[in-house]
């Protein structure tokens, strides 16, 4: 992370040494995204949203099974993994969903000692804990199964491989090795300033929101942050309802949404039917510090948002007050803007960055506000609709 932003994560990192819970979670460790080709993949998001490239794991470091690169920026760390042979778990998946997110790590103290908890709390393992390392360090890893195929997996690490030397440029895993992208200088020299994964969001099957609910309550323990139901989130054709379950210690969010009745299909229901009736993640948020410079930036680099009505602003001032922002700037780079009583937040959507309408990333600025664009959704609900009639599926 940034030295210079302020973040929860810096707050919870300095009880690694006397927090005894098995769940608390030190920070997002990273998010592994399984796609077709993670050369071309690792370019893309280093291109468009102006990742680092720095380390790999391939043929050429004699890894036989995956190729997969890292991508860091800011606090976000992102592995892209595809399968070398046809029997690996990474074919299957973008066989059937298509490109998409299939783990959201968690470092914690101590990895067998988490999923132990977790699978006392009812948890399903997706692999049992296992230690690689050599004399300078070690990381342990142990999964377990959430909704749909997406995995949580606890990592823990010593040595060089420790989440601090990680941060400054550290192995992430033994096996990688340090890469000198193409494209790094040029991101240094163009920062899109994204600084950590500010939430991730998931899509359930209908009547599927509750009972994944109570899962991150019983099995990670978190809590219930925020509700929403079709009430909040709806338009004259589509609704969908959602909950947010948030980590102890608010390192992360997880807002869960699950189609609702409508005149026509929601974007729940059509996220459903391309990702093979299955539950998965349906898009990252990465905060930044200052929305303009970074949408700016994505925009310049030919990243494609969501247009929002011509109508959002006729009464959006009026509705939020004053802001830091200049409005004209805002208005031109068609950013989201809303307010609660906390304060105010900045957020835009990316169009899907794959053909099937499965996965996307939002940028977001808070300027205290906690909450998730309540105000915005049916404006962003407009807009998402007027994309699936572009694709045919309303």
């Amino acid at each position: 992370m940034s030295t210079e932003t302020p973040n929860p994560v810096q707050e919870t990192t300095v009880e690694v040494y006397t927090n005894t819970d098995p769940l608390h979670l030190i920070d997002v460790d990273h998010v592994r995204i399984y796609v077709g080709n993670a050369k071309q993949a690792a370019f893309y998001y280093a291109y468009a949203f102006g990742f680092q490239v720095t380390q790999f794991d391939d043929l050429t470091t004699g890894n036989r099974d995956e190729a997969s690169y890292l991508l860091t920026q800011g606090n976000i760390r992102i592995i892209i993994t595809t399968g070398l042979t046809k029997d690996h778990p990474a074919q299957r998946h973008t066989n059937l969903f298509g490109d998409g997110v299939k783990d959201i790590a968690f470092t914690v103290f101590d990895a067998e000692k988490a999923y132990n908890r977790a699978i006392e709390n009812g948890a399903e393992s997706a692999y049992e804990p296992f230690t690689v390392g050599d004399e300078n360090g070690k990381v342990t890893r142990a999964g377990i199964k959430t909704y749909g195929e997406v995995v949580h997996t606890f990592v823990s690490r010593t040595g060089t491989f420790a989440l601090p030397e990680l941060k400054q440029g550290g192995t992430i895993f033994p096996g990688f090795e340090p890469m000198e992208h193409p494209l790094n200088q040029f991101n240094k020299d163009n920062p899109c300033g994204l600084k950590f994964l500010d939430h991730c969001v998931g899509n359930v099957e209908l009547d599927g929101m509750n009972k994944t609910v109570q899962w991150y309550e019983n099995v990670l323990e978190f809590s219930m942050f925020k509700h929403f139901d079709d009430e909040d989130i709806s338009t004259e054709y589509s609704a969908l309802m959602s909950k947010v379950m948030s980590s102890g210690g608010g390192l992360i969010k997880f807002p869960i949404n699950e189609p609702a009745e409508g005149k026509r299909k929601s974007q729940i229901q059509e996220y459903l039917d391309w990702h093979n009736d299955t539950a998965g993640v349906q898009h990252l948020a990465f905060r930044t510090d200052d929305a303009l410079a970074s949408i700016a930036e994505l925009r310049k680099r030919g990243v494609n948002f969501l247009r929002l009505p011509d109508t959002y602003y006729e009464l959006l001032w009026d509705r939020i007050g004053e802001i830091e922002e200049e409005k004209k700037l805002v208005q031109e780079l068609g950013i989201l803007v809303d307010r609660d009583d906390q304060g105010y937040l900045l957020q835009l959507f990316t169009r899907p960055v794959q053909d099937r309408p499965t996965l996307f990333f939002e940028i977001i600025c808070r300027r205290g506000s906690q909450s998730f664009g309540k105000g915005n959704f049916k404006a962003l609900f407009e807009a998402l609709e007027l994309e699936q009639d572009r694709r045919g599926n309303l």
